[in-house]
């Protein structure tokens, strides 16, 4: 990552998240910009927060937690690490730590605080002063490349590591709605609450999320998601993957929906609306002791055969569609079809001396009737 980027320019949801009865639950770090609301409980492995962020819930951090200055927690800090909370933070339930306790002045724990380890009240340095100082340090003495590997340590962290929670600063997150200005990406297997609303919007697979997409730019939501409420954009385009089930309605300039997907809503587009279709597989190998059942192959003008024409139409059902000719030496349909036995007959087809109002034979009129 360029330390010239924004690292919390993005909300960002990473596989396995879950809200779990008003708790955000993660296998790896959240990380808070400030400015923010959570209006319900973090669970995580670190929890890192910036100046003036607002906790509605409770904090259980694995490692450490560090809350910068004027952040507030509704509830109980449990810590299984280190703590720092900066000046004029706030805790309305306990602060219980497993390891070392910096604390800045004017903090308030109403329900006091427990600690393993050694207690330290003073000033500690806001996180985010402390890096911005130890960044341009590096950059003055020409330490470019030592900054460039600071950033993306922090940012990073553990490439074995799970991705972590990033809210954006300035964010707002509740059961109700998750509202950023910046783009969002939610991850694989996740399951959420609540209206997510944002620049741009990428959902993951086997995803489920009980509200509505809203964005400025694209919405894509993945294969087998489910989303409980509307897919809309201002000027973007939205795309539905295979097997997403959509109980609502969408809107957007184009739409690209998969022929698997399903809306149960009314779909408005100023564009077009596109449906995308799975790959057909090969044909299946010729049986010699058919010799009577051919795939119809007449051409038209652009060179497309019949049996292409009718292996698209049926390509919902994923399956080619094989149609019979009349050999010259049978005289009647009756005939051939007695002695075709298991082959699907033509429907609505003429004999091969009779070739209808179009001047085409039996395989054309059998491509048509499907």
């Amino acid at each position: 990552m360029s330390i010239r980027s924004d690292p919390l320019d993005e909300l960002t949801i990473p596989d396995g998240t879950t809200v779990e009865e008003h708790d955000l639950v993660t296998d790896g770090d959240v990380i808070v910009g400030g400015q923010s609301t959570v209006e319900f409980g973090v669970r995580g492995r670190e929890v890192m927060a910036g100046e003036r962020v607002e906790f509605g819930g409770h904090i259980e951090a694995e490692g450490d937690c560090r809350l910068d200055m004027w952040s507030e927690v509704a509830e109980d800090v449990l810590v299984g690490g280190d703590a720092y909370l900066g000046e004029r933070a706030r805790v309305g339930g306990q602060l219980k730590v497993a390891g070392n306790v910096d604390i800045g002045d004017d903090v308030d724990i109403d329900g006091g605080f427990e600690a393993s380890g050694h207690i330290e009240i003073r000033n500690p340095m806001p996180t985010v002063v402390f890096l911005v100082i130890y960044l341009s340090q590096l950059l003055r003495i020409g330490e470019e490349e030592a900054a460039e590997q600071l950033a993306s340590q922090l940012v990073d962290g553990d490439d074995d590591g799970p991705q972590p929670v990033v809210i954006p600063r300035g964010a707002r997150v509740s059961d109700d709605a998750w509202h950023v200005s910046t783009p969002a990406t939610v991850g694989a297997d996740c399951r959420l609450h609540g209206n997510v609303r944002a620049r741009s919007l990428s959902v993951g697979p086997e995803t489920t999320v009980f509200g509505s997409l809203r964005a400025k730019d694209d919405v894509t939501v993945g294969e087998d998601v489910e989303i409980k409420g509307d897919v809309t954009t201002r000027g973007g385009d939205v795309r539905i993957g295979d097997g997403a089930h959509v109980w609502g309605d969408i809107s957007a300039e184009d739409v690209e929906l998969h022929e698997h997907a399903v809306v149960e809503g009314t779909i408005r587009v100023s564009g077009e609306l596109t449906q995308i279709r799975d790959a057909l597989g090969p044909d299946p190998a010729a049986d010699p002791s058919d010799e009577p059942t051919e795939t119809a192959t007449t051409g038209d003008a652009n060179g497309e055969s019949d049996a292409d024409t009718a292996r698209d139409a049926d390509a919902d059902d994923e399956e080619t569609v094989t149609v019979a000719t009349v050999p010259d030496d049978h005289e009647s349909r009756e005939q051939l079809e007695s002695e075709l036995e298991g082959v699907i007959p033509m429907a609505g087809a003429q004999p091969e001396d009779d070739p209808g109002e179009n001047g085409h034979g039996d395989g054309e009129t059998a491509t048509d009737a499907d």
